[in-house]
C-alpha cells in the first residue's frame, strides 16, 4: 500500500499540473487565451475615440499591414515584438508618445481579431491590468468606417498593391 501511495505522488509530480499546455492548433490556444481577455466592437471602439477618451490604441500587425490602413490615433507595435517595446520608453520616444502606465487602458487590433488576442494575453501576464481587443480587427472597422482610416504608403514605397494587367 506505501508503495502503490508512493507511485501515484511520483506520478502526480511528473505529470500533474505543472506541465504546459499544449495545443493541437493556433485556432485553439487562441480560443483558449480568448476566455481571458475582454473585446469591444468597433462602433464601441468609434464611440470611445470620438468622446476623446485617453485610451492606448495599439496595431499589433506588422509595419507594412498597418501603413496600408490603420486606425487614426494608433501606434503600431508588431505581435512579435509587443512584449519588448510596450514597456520600453525608447519606444514610446520614438513614436512621440509618452511611456504608459500599466492601469492604463490598452485596445489592441490586428486584422481580424487571433493575433490582438494573444497580445493581450502576453500583456495581461506582463502585469497589464486594462487590456481589450477590437472584435473583428481592422477589416471590421474598415467595413464599418471605411473612411476614418489613415495610411502610410510612402513608407511601402508608394503603392498598397502592384495592379497586374486587367482593363
Amino acid at each position: 500500500m506505501k508503495y502503490l501511495l508512493l507511485t501515484i505522488a511520483i506520478a502526480f509530480s511528473l505529470f500533474g499540473c505543472n506541465q504546459p499546455e499544449q495545443f493541437s492548433s493556433v485556432n485553439e490556444m487562441v480560443k483558449e487565451a480568448e476566455k481571458g481577455i475582454k473585446t469591444i466592437t468597433a462602433e464601441e471602439l468609434k464611440v470611445k475615440i470620438d468622446s476623446f477618451e485617453m485610451f492606448n490604441l495599439i496595431d499589433v500587425r506588422e509595419p507594412a499591414e498597418h501603413n496600408h490602413g490603420y486606425i487614426p490615433g494608433s501606434v503600431n507595435i508588431p505581435r512579435g515584438t509587443i512584449e519588448f517595446s510596450i514597456s520600453s520608453e525608447k519606444f514610446w520616444e520614438s513614436t512621440g508618445f509618452y511611456l504608459p502606465e500599466k492601469t492604463e487602458e490598452f485596445v489592441l487590433y490586428c486584422k481580424k481579431g487571433s493575433r490582438s488576442i494573444l497580445a493581450a494575453e502576453a500583456l495581461k501576464k506582463l502585469g497589464f491590468e486594462n487590456v481589450s481587443v477590437v472584435k473583428g480587427g481592422f477589416k471590421k472597422w474598415e467595413l464599418t468606417y471605411p473612411l476614418i482610416q489613415e495610411k502610410n504608403l510612402e513608407l511601402e514605397s508608394g503603392d498598397a498593391e502592384e495592379e497586374v494587367g486587367g482593363c
